[in-house]
């Protein structure tokens, strides 16, 4: 049975990082294989059975509203929300979303790319009141920029540990969460001086016992958050990602 209908997709950061191909758009709006990164996600989630979105905006959100505008998915319900603190952590864009979510959610990033069956199998695990899951990656070793990924440490099916900093660590954090609506009450807990991470969170409810993983084999994904992430991705997947049937990873340096 699919655990959540809804997903929640973060799209407010400037991208700064990805400047060189973005300009001064927003990153959402970063072309891959003749769509840009949001289509990307939106269509993948959509495929794996989600039918309502909640997109928190904020760097050029007028563009990404209007983008979205001559580009509908047909069959789902779009909610827009405006995080005009988007300068700070990603915490507060999840926050910006409770007041319209009463439900459990898939919490996706609108920079990283995913297979559509990484998204329906997390979407069949079974989700306790007040957990969340998140997809992790055990293949480490194909990752293409470790320095740059959030790393977790599981002990079985729980993550203890979660940190781009991480020293001692089994598994990567894909960007993809099957959240309950605990995690808004969490984020709260974390903030500090106005301000907090989703990791801030997460690392609250590791620590009382809530926080869990979900393995995604060897699918595919990727957080194209530099130039050198775009190439990358652009080569591993076809412009019909993400609905590629690609399982097998690539051997690369």
């Amino acid at each position: 049975m699919q655990t959540a209908k809804l997903a929640l997709i973060l799209a407010a950061g400037n991208g700064s990082r990805i400047a060189a191909r973005s300009g001064e758009g927003p990153k959402p709006l970063v072309a891959l294989n003749g769509k840009v990164l949001l289509d990307h996600v939106m269509s993948g989630a959509r495929e794996a059975g989600i039918d309502r979105f909640v997109i928190v905006v904020g760097y050029r959100g007028q563009a990404i509203k209007e983008w979205y505008a001559s580009h509908p998915l047909p069959g789902v319900q779009v909610t827009w929300i405006e995080n005009p603190d988007y300068r700070k952590d990603n915490g507060l864009s999840v926050l910006c979303a409770r007041r319209v979510i009463r439900e459990n959610f898939l919490l996706l990033m609108a920079d990283h790319v995913f297979e559509t069956e990484t998204a329906r199998s997390l979407l069949r695990q079974p989700l306790g009141k007040e957990e969340v899951i998140l997809a992790v990656d055990r293949n480490i070793g194909a990752i293409f920029d470790i320095d740059d990924a959030t790393k977790v440490r599981l002990e079985q099916d729980r993550i203890v540990e979660i940190g781009k900093t991480l020293r001692t660590y089994n598994a990567l954090d894909t960007g993809m969460f099957l959240c309950s609506e605990a995690l808004f009450g969490w984020l709260e807990k974390a903030a500090v001086n106005g301000n907090c991470s989703l990791s801030d969170g997460l690392r609250l409810m590791a620590a009382e016992g809530k926080f869990k993983g979900s393995d995604i084999g060897d699918a595919h994904w990727q957080d194209v958050d530099t130039p050198a992430a775009l190439d990358f991705v652009t080569q591993i997947f076809s412009s019909a990602f993400p609905n590629s049937g690609v399982k097998t990873r690539p051997e690369y340096a």
